[in-house]
C-alpha cells in the first residue's frame, strides 16, 4: 500500500504490472533465476535458456527457497523432484477487539485457526522432455497421469519445502505470493529491460514519473506510466499496477542469454590497484605460456605419433568451456582417451567416483595406454597454453569447466567466472580426493583463491604443481 498526500490504498489486484499479468510477472521472476514455469497448454518449452523447470498447475503462484531443490537434484540424480510447498501462517491464531455502539471495549477474542494456510503440488526438472511432457497435457489431471508414470518407475523423489501458496484466480490476488517474493528479489532488469533499480529493492518502469524525494519504506514495484508525487511515502511490500491511462508496457520474451551471464562483482577484483594487477597477471601469461609453448614444442610430434599409432586420429581433443563472464570457448588437449569415450561415458555413469557434477574413475578404461602416460606428466594439457595465450585462460586460475558444471552452485559459479580459468589452481594442488568430498573442496579452494588471488600467490600454485608432476 502507500501512504502520501494523493495516494490510495492498491485496489486493482490483477491489474499488470510492467506490461505483465500476475501470471507472467510471477513467471519472469522465476525466468530471473534461470527457472522456467511450464503450465499446461500454455507457452512453449526453451530447451537451451533454462537451468531448471518447474511445472506447475494453471493459476499457481510459489514462493520458495532453490537450494534444497537444487541439492536434492544434484545427490540423488531424479529425473525431477516432487514438490509439495506448504504456506503457513506466521501465528496460529489472530485477536479482535470487540466495541459496543458507543466505542467502548467488550472483549478481545482471540481466534485459532491451522497453522497451514495452503499447499501445493509442483515439480522441478533439469530434463527438457519432461518439462514438455507437462506443458503438452490437456488438462492438470492428464499432467498429474504423465508425472505418476515418472513416480512408478522410482525416477522421481519427493521433498516438502516451506514457502508462499497462491492462485491468480483468487480474491486476494497476488498479495500474499508478493509479501513473499518482493523482499527476495533483486533482478528484474535482467527480465524486464525497461525497468531499473530506483533505490535498494524499489523496482521502477522507465515510463513511470518518480519524484526524486519521495520515500519507499520495504520493496515495491512501481508500473508504467504510475506517478509518485514530491513527499509522498509508499510502503511495501507492494505493486504499483500500470497506470491505464499511459501506453502499455511492452512485453518482451525472456533473454535467458542475460540471464545466464550476468554481471559478476566481486570485491576481490574491485579497487585502487585491480587494473595494473589484471594488465600484470595478463603479461605474465602470454610470456609464461609463450615459453612453454617453444620449450615443449619438440616434444609435439612424438605424443602426436603415440596417439595415430594406437588410436589414430584425431590428435586434439576440443570441449566447449566457460571463461570470464561466461563466455564459451573450445579448450585443446592431446586427445588421451579412445574415440568413443563419451558414448562409454553413458555406460560408466555408474562407476563415477567423483561426488560433483565431475566424472572420474580409477583406471578408466575409456584411456588409451599412451594417454595414462599423458596424464600422468600432464602432457596432455600442453595445447592449453595455446589457450593461454589467446586469452581464454590464465597460467593460475579456477578448472575450466563447461555450463552444465557450473550451474551446481550459483555463488561458486559468480565466483569462478569473474577471472579467467587455469591450467592449474588452488583445488588441484590442495584437494584431497577422499570419499565426498571433492566437490565441497572444489568450491571450497575455487573461492578461496577468487577471494585472496595474487601473484605470490600464483606463484606457489605454479611451483606446487610442478613438484606433484616430478614426484
Amino acid at each position: 500500500m502507500s501512504i502520501g498526500p494523493s495516494t490510495t490504498p492498491e485496489t486493482e489486484q490483477h491489474a499488470p504490472v510492467w506490461g505483465a499479468s500476475p501470471l507472467a510477472l510471477h513467471d519472469r521472476v522465476w525466468a530471473s533465476r534461470g527457472v522456467q514455469v511450464v503450465r499446461p497448454g500454455a507457452g512453449e518449452i526453451e530447451p537451451e535458456g533454462p537451468v531448471l523447470y518447474l511445472l506447475l498447475a494453471p493459476s499457481a503462484l510459489l514462493e520458495f527457497d532453490l537450494d534444497p531443490v537444487v541439492k536434492r537434484l544434484h545427490w540423488m540424480k531424479p529425473r525431477a523432484v516432487r514438490l509439495r510447498v506448504v504456506d503457513r501462517h506466521e501465528h496460529p491464531f489472530r485477536e479482535r477487539v470487540i466495541a459496543d455502539a458507543d466505542g467502548k471495549l467488550r472483549e478481545i477474542r482471540r481466534e485459532y485457526y491451522q497453522q497451514t494456510a495452503a499447499t501445493a503440488r509442483a515439480w522441478i526438472t533439469d530434463d527438457a522432455t519432461i518439462a514438455e511432457q507437462w506443458q503438452e497435457a490437456k488438462s492438470p489431471r492428464d499432467a498429474l497421469g504423465r508425472m505418476r508414470v515418472y513416480s512408478r518407475n522410482r525416477e522421481t523423489v519427493p521433498l516438502a519445502v516451506e514457502g508462499a501458496v497462491q492462485y491468480a484466480h483468487a480474491a486476494e490476488g497476488t498479495k500474499r505470493w508478493l509479501d513473499a517474493t518482493a523482499p527476495r528479489w533483486g533482478r528484474a532488469s535482467a527480465v524486464f529491460p525497461n525497468v531499473y533499480e530506483f533505490a535498494p529493492g524499489v523496482w521502477v518502469h522507465e515510463a513511470a514519473d518518480v519524484a526524486p524525494d519521495a520515500r519507499f519504506v520495504g520493496p515495491v514495484w512501481v508500473g508504467a506510466g504510475r506517478k509518485v508525487e514530491r513527499g509522498e511515502i509508499v510502503i511495501g511490500p507492494a505493486a504499483m499496477h500500470d497506470d491505464p491511462a499511459a501506453e502499455r508496457a511492452e512485453l518482451v520474451p525472456v533473454p535467458w542469454g542475460v540471464v545466464r551471464s550476468p554481471v559478476w562483482e566481486l570485491p576481490s577484483i574491485i579497487g585502487p590497484h585491480a587494473d595494473v594487477r589484471r594488465f600484470a597477471k595478463r603479461l605474465f601469461d602470454i610470456v609464461f605460456s609463450l615459453c612453454v609453448l617453444l620449450a615443449t614444442a619438440p616434444l609435439y610430434p612424438f605424443i602426436m605419433l603415440a596417439i595415430y599409432l594406437e588410436d589414430g586420429r584425431p590428435f586434439f581433443f576440443a570441449h566447449d568451456r566457460q571463461t570470464l563472464g561466461g563466455r564459451v570457448f573450445p579448450c585443446y588437449k592431446f586427445r588421451s582417451m579412445c574415440r568413443e569415450a563419451e558414448q562409454m561415458k553413458q555406460e560408466l555413469v555408474d562407476a563415477n567416483q567423483a561426488d560433483g557434477p565431475q566424472f572420474f574413475i580409477e583406471n578408466d578404461p575409456r584411456l588409451l595406454r599412451c594417454g595414462n602416460i599423458l596424464r600422468k606428466l600432464q602432457l596432455d594439457e600442453m595445447p592449453q597454453f595455446w589457450n593461454v595465450f589467446l586469452g581464454h585462460m590464465s597460467v593460475v586460475g579456477p578448472r575450466p569447466s563447461p555450463d552444465k558444471e557450473n550451474q551446481y552452485c550459483p555463488a561458486w559459479r559468480e565466483a569462478r567466472l569473474s577471472v579467467r580459468p587455469g591450467i592449474t589452481g588452488l583445488w588441484q594442488v590442495e584437494r584431497t580426493r577422499e570419499p565426498l568430498t571433492d566437490f565441497q573442496e572444489w568450491i571450497r579452494y575455487d573461492l578461496e583463491y577468487v577471494k585472496h588471488q595474487s601473484f605470490g600467490r600464483d606463484i606457489w600454485i605454479i611451483a606446487k604443481t610442478v613438484k606433484q608432476i616430478l614426484l
